[in-house]
Parts: structure tokens; C-alpha cells; sequence
């Protein structure tokens, strides 16, 4: 009969892996360092293959250590999940989640909603936010999780779901009587702003910034009082405003991809939850 790997070992093992060191590992999962050894043996003689190599400052992984790594995270989310769902308590923490405005509006309620039927005890807060500033946040640690956009790649596999920029104004705008073209964007360095100002000097259309904010809620009232237009993508347009896709005076635009980023390479359970939750959810809503 073939062996199984059983989830203490793999815990312990990712642990091991995390750290990079018995003793502090030994700590962090309450057992000696003889006996956290013992287990590693253990698990070494199921698999046929050696996980560690010991070196002056710990131990690092082999090439099959960090394969068994990759497997040993998805074996114990999912573990976790079950127990956690069976017991009918959920998974519990919180996680520092960021999200772009027309993304939050748009989507968030039903994500939100489901994950917390599955894990009542979880808080997830939410900051918003234009993609460059929530990158930089993950990069100081103040994020966990956050949504971004990226340019749409076919072959990029990460994208879990494709959004259209659009052109938005106001009722009845008709945005060939403006010259120059007044725009509503978002930060210069976000796609939307990019994409927009990319398109029309392509066009060789004149334009101007009129408003410029990472505040969605003002773009929209800019847009709203027929002063400016906006790009945004089109699942966020708000019913009282008019995607302007068949005006002549307005080159096509180009479509983004949405992703997710972690702030660290091995996030917490309830974080990779989280992110699978979206990657299962987003695409069909």
C-alpha cells in the first residue's frame, strides 16, 4: 500500500520552510527540536527524496523541498477550509484588503457577502484606491490582498477577468463641441489616464485635464454636471450616465485585466481564502 502524507508533517515541514531553522521552528509549533527532526525524517522517507540541506545559518530547501512546498500550501488551505466549514465556524482574522473605486462598487457587495456566509468570524477591511497607490501600499505592508488592473495580455494567466474602457458623459453630450475635449481621469499614472491621453493624440484630438483625482465619487459628479468626460471601465458606469461608444469624435479604447497581488510571497490562510474566493467568484459576476 503507498504512503500518505499526513498534515502534521506537513505542517511542521512549512513551518520549517518559512523560518528557515529548526530551533526557531520547533518553537513556533510547540515541540522539541528532536522530535520536530524525527518528523522531517519521517516525511523525507515517504517521499523518497531529501527536503533540506543544513547550512552554517539553518537549513534551506532542495529542489524537491520546494516543490513539496508548493503541494504542501494547497494541501493544507484546503484541509483547513473543510475543517473550518465543517465545524460551521468558518476561518477567522482579518486581512487588510485594497480595491480600486469602480471595482468596490461594483463588485465588492456579492464578494463580500459570500465570504462572509462561509466565514462569519472574518473582517475584511477595505481601502480604495487607484492601482499605483494600492501597489505601493503592498509594498510598505499596509495591504494584505489587493485587486489591481494591469494591461490586458492574452497571455498572461494571472488575469482573472477583463474590463472595457469606456468613454462616460452626460446625457445627451455631445463631446464634438468641445475643443479642446475636457477629461475627468484619475491619477496620471493609472491605466484609465494613460489609456485616454494615449488614444486621443493618437487621434490627433486636443484635449485638456480638467479634473484630475484618484476619487471616482468625483469624476462622476464632474461628468454628471455635462463639464468634463470620463473613462472608466464599463460595468462601473452608473445608470444615469451615457457610455458615449458610438460618437465619431472619440478613438476606441483598450481593454485592462484585473488581478490580484499579495504582500508577501506565502500568505496567511485566510488571505489566500480570500483570494481563491475571488478568483472562483469574479469571473461570473
Amino acid at each position: 500500500m503507498s504512503q500518505s502524507l499526513e498534515i502534521d508533517l506537513l505542517r511542521s515541514f512549512a513551518v520549517i520552510a518559512e523560518v528557515r531553522a529548526l530551533s526557531r521552528a520547533a518553537e513556533r509549533v510547540g515541540r522539541t527540536q528532536s522530535a520536530l527532526s524525527q518528523q522531517m525524517k519521517r516525511l523525507e522517507e515517504i517521499v523518497d527524496q531529501p527536503l533540506f540541506q543544513r547550512t552554517g545559518r539553518g537549513v534551506v530547501l532542495t529542489n524537491p523541498g520546494e516543490r513539496l512546498l508548493i503541494h504542501a500550501h494547497r494541501i493544507l488551505r484546503l484541509h483547513d477550509e473543510a475543517m473550518a466549514d465543517l465545524s460551521g465556524k468558518g476561518l477567522s482574522g482579518s486581512i487588510r484588503f485594497g480595491c480600486p473605486d469602480d471595482y468596490a462598487a461594483v463588485f465588492l457587495p456579492s464578494l463580500l457577502r459570500q465570504f462572509s456566509s462561509h466565514h462569519p468570524h472574518a473582517l475584511v477591511e477595505v481601502v480604495c484606491g487607484p492601482t499605483p497607490r494600492l501597489i505601493e501600499q503592498l509594498h510598505k505592508r499596509a495591504l494584505d490582498l489587493a485587486m489591481i488592473s494591469l494591461p490586458d495580455n492574452d497571455a498572461n494567466d494571472n488575469i482573472i477577468r477583463r474590463e472595457q474602457l469606456v468613454w462616460v458623459g452626460s446625457a445627451g453630450l455631445d463631446a464634438a463641441r468641445f475643443d479642446p475635449l475636457p477629461l475627468a481621469l484619475s491619477d496620471p499614472d493609472t491605466l484609465d489616464h494613460v489609456a485616454a491621453c494615449d488614444a486621443l493624440r493618437r487621434a490627433g484630438r486636443a484635449y485638456r485635464i480638467a479634473y484630475a483625482s484618484s476619487s471616482l465619487a468625483g469624476l462622476i459628479a464632474l461628468v454628471r454636471s455635462g463639464q468634463a468626460i470620463a473613462v472608466i471601465t464599463q460595468t462601473a458606469v452608473p445608470p444615469d450616465l451615457c457610455v458615449l461608444d458610438s460618437d465619431p469624435a472619440l478613438p476606441v479604447l483598450p481593454r485592462v485585466g484585473i488581478t490580484l497581488e499579495f504582500e508577501r510571497e506565502r500568505p496567511s490562510l485566510l488571505t489566500a481564502a480570500f483570494a481563491e474566493h475571488i478568483r472562483s467568484l469574479l469571473p461570473m459576476l
